[in-house]
């Protein structure tokens, strides 16, 4: 459990502005908020995944592909990139790392936290295990669509709150998932997780 008031102060700017892979290892145990008109969610984050183009073949910025999708990879770091895979299901990636250097890291998996029956409610199953246990999940669980590309998450309705520090040793480094188009950056230990949750995707 956090300290008292540890919970509730929002992530500021400076965060995000780092090497993204020191990014996503502090991502873990942050608290991922999103204030609708239906309510708000919270969620612990559990598992992220790296991408950091141009050089990462599994990322969209790979090559410097500076498109309308990934414009807003290109700005300063604390910024939701949202896009839809399968034409169905939203992904939300947090734009990280400096000005002109695209590179992001996909939320895959939150513990919920707050706003549990309006996640049950939007996802259709009373599992809480099921909920936020995958990147299309979470998003239709808190509400996250494509409307929230852009977001800056210093803002007040898409935003990280302190949370829990997880420790190194509790920090599970495996390869992404579904990128084996990726020749070699399939084999990157770009994925984190914290060990043991039973929140983190299957």
């Amino acid at each position: 459990m956090a300290m008292k008031g540890q919970y509730f102060m929002k992530i500021k700017r400076s965060f995000y502005n780092r090497d993204t892979l020191v990014v996503s290892e502090e991502l873990l145990g942050k608290t991922l908020v999103h204030v609708t008109e239906e309510g708000v969610t919270k969620g612990k984050i559990v598992e992220v995944e790296a991408y950091i183009g141009p050089n990462d073949k599994a990322a969209h910025s790979y090559g410097n592909r500076n498109s309308s999708r990934t414009k807003i990879q290109y700005g300063e770091g604390g910024y939701a990139y949202v896009y839809l895979i399968y034409g169905m299901y939203n992904c939300m990636n947090i734009v990280t790392n400096k000005k002109d250097m695209p590179e992001a890291v996909l939320i895959r998996a939150v513990e919920p936290l707050e706003g549990i029956e309006l996640m049950k409610k939007r996802r259709k199953t009373d599992n809480i295990k099921k909920l936020c246990n995958g990147p299309g999940k979470l998003c239709q669980a808190m509400g996250i669509t494509k409307e929230n590309y852009g977001d800056d998450l210093c803002g007040e309705l898409l935003y990280l709150e302190e949370g829990i520090v997880v420790p190194k040793k509790q920090i599970l480094k495996t390869k992404r998932i579904n990128i084996d188009y990726a020749e070699e950056a399939k084999d990157y230990l770009w994925r984190f997780s914290i060990k043991g949750n039973s929140y983190v995707s299957k």
